[in-house]
């Protein structure tokens, strides 16, 4: 019976990821790119078929998950929708490796924004689609995505959003989780509309306002244009491109709270705080060592605002060379690969709230030295914090810098040198997309080895689900009954 339940779940996922295909492939047709629609079409008739037999074969088993199922489930999802997604650009011929279209699908769902292309203008604009949209569907979560629209998953619906959603601690902002899952849809589409709305009224045509739209909520980065958002020199374009990375970045929750008239928690949130004021902090920072470059105040914070908000939330996109920045502001956007965006947002990284649960632990610690017997707790959001969140934690921090190690080491087999090595583990496992070095914001990653590839796709997806859910199936308490 679970079994099955895997097996249908999985099927109906990708159905629907197939069923999005609608979208370049009405591109396709609009820009009389018919050669490229059976690229779209095979994969989706394949999917709808193979779900309709499904149904009939499986019809009248009932949905049963629990947590560990739940794990194989999300799983084994995001592989199948990553090895669905490789497909249109095999099939078209536009990237004839295998290892290279699965990166590129990986790293298109996952959010990472990086890429093998060192040219994106010369594919057809249904594909450039299809890589954008890619970031907009992994960005709030395939799974998420399925729960929201099948309340027949209620049932096990949880464990399966635990198991997708980022953070450490995982909960509801309604009590069924399928109105959950449709809220934060809601919001999700509400932000892409009006960010596609502005694009288009600084100057962007529908294709690439949608594009990018798609690029810059998911937190992704991919591009039609080859020097990304720079190739439009379009001041108005950066700054909606930028407070939309930032807005990509913040819980998602804390938007619903204010449509529900709870704004007060949307103020008083620990980490919406910090978050802010490390973007604050760091673009005034790296303003006064770009100025050279720029000519003028207002340029300057601009560039490094747009930089910032785009490392931070983990997008990727880009509108100049900053690995030719002063090394003061290559620094700190070289710490920002460490930080990542607000847990329960699209944005990949550690995470804001888990450097501010350190922080806050370290403070208790310290505190302890100098009053033995004293008792202390760190405080978030004005209220007392669980103490297995902090160990939570820390487990997570240990397993992200040993998984960072591992894919070094793998880029460095590939004869990367040191920065390069070390900045592409950030980016990947992070899902950032570029780095500096061989893997800057001018470069890719198409000259690494293919089974390099493979490994970075599979960091790029431990990355995006936190690790734990990919990670666990190495345990060997997991197989354990």
């Amino acid at each position: 019976m679970m079994f099955v339940s895997i097996i249908r779940i999985i099927g109906i996922l990708l159905t629907l990821v197939s069923l999005t295909m609608c979208i370049p492939i009405s591109a396709a047709v609009v820009y009389g790119e018919y050669a490229v629609i059976p690229a779209f079409l095979i994969p989706m008739g394949l999917c709808i078929l193979a779900e309709t037999l499904l149904f009939f074969v499986t019809r009248g088993y009932v949905f049963k998950l629990n947590t560990r199922s739940g794990f194989v489930v999300v799983a084994v999802s995001w592989i199948s929708t990553c090895l669905f997604g490789a497909a249109p650009f095999l099939i078209s011929g536009h990237i004839g490796n295998f290892a290279d279209a699965l990166f590129e699908s990986v790293s298109g769902f996952t959010t990472t924004g990086a890429t093998i292309l060192s040219s994106v203008e010369h594919l057809p604009r249904s594909i450039n689609l299809w890589r954008m949209q890619m970031h907009w569907l992994g960005g709030m979560g395939i799974v998420a995505l399925t729960v929201a629209l099948l309340p027949v998953l209620g049932v096990g619906g949880f464990q399966l959003i635990k198991a997708e959603t980022t953070g450490p601690e995982k909960g509801k902002i309604t009590p069924k989780i399928t109105v959950t899952a449709k809220i934060l849809w809601f919001i999700y589409i509400a932000l892409t509309a009006v960010q596609t709305v502005l694009l288009m009224i600084a100057g962007m045509d529908f294709f690439d306002a949608l594009g990018h739209s798609f690029a810059t909520v998911g937190t992704g980065g991919f591009s039609s244009r080859n020097a990304s958002i720079g190739s439009y020199r379009s001041p108005g374009i950066e700054w909606i491109c930028t407070i939309f990375m930032i807005l990509a970045g913040i819980n998602f929750s804390l938007y619903y709270r204010i449509l529900v008239g709870r704004g007060i928690e949307f103020l008083q949130n620990t980490e919406l705080k910090v978050y802010t004021f490390i973007i604050f902090i760091a673009s005034l920072i790296i303003v006064p060592f770009i100025m050279p470059l720029y000519g003028s105040f207002g340029s300057a914070l601009r560039s490094a605002a747009f930089h910032v908000a785009s490392i931070i939330s983990t997008t990727g996109f880009s509108t100049a060379d900053y690995s030719l920045w002063h090394p003061a502001a290559r620094m700190v956007l070289f710490i920002l690969l460490f930080i990542g965006g607000c847990a329960g947002s699209t944005a990949g990284g550690i995470k804001v709230i888990r450097w501010v649960i350190m922080a806050k632990q370290m403070g208790v610690e310290v505190k302890r030295l100098l009053h033995p017997h004293g008792v202390f707790s760190i405080h978030l959001n004005k209220r007392p914090g669980r103490e297995d969140v902090v160990y939570n934690v820390a487990a997570f921090m240990f397993l992200y810098f040993f998984m960072l190690m591992l894919t070094a080491f793998a880029a460095a087999i590939n004869g990367a040198d040191l920065i390069t090595a070390l900045t592409a583990s950030l980016a990947l496992v992070g899902n950032v997309g570029p780095g500096f070095g061989k893997v800057g914001p001018a470069e890719n990653f198409g000259f690494f080895s293919d089974a390099a590839k493979y490994w970075f796709s599979f960091a790029m997806l431990a990355g995006r689900l936190e690790l734990y859910t990919m990670l666990v199936f190495f345990m060997p308490t997991y197989w354990k009954k």
